[in-house]
């Protein structure tokens, strides 16, 4: 969704899209350093 949303030149869902991103990733970080412990 993300290439055909710039490719489209969509910056704002490329934007809401990269942002939901990052935020699982952080998610998956916290996640895994917490089962870890």
């Amino acid at each position: 969704i993300m290439e055909q949303a710039g490719e489209a030149g969509d910056e704002s869902t490329v934007s809401m899209l990269n942002d939901y991103l990052v935020e699982q990733e952080k998610m998956v970080w916290m996640l895994v350093a917490y089962l870890n412990d």
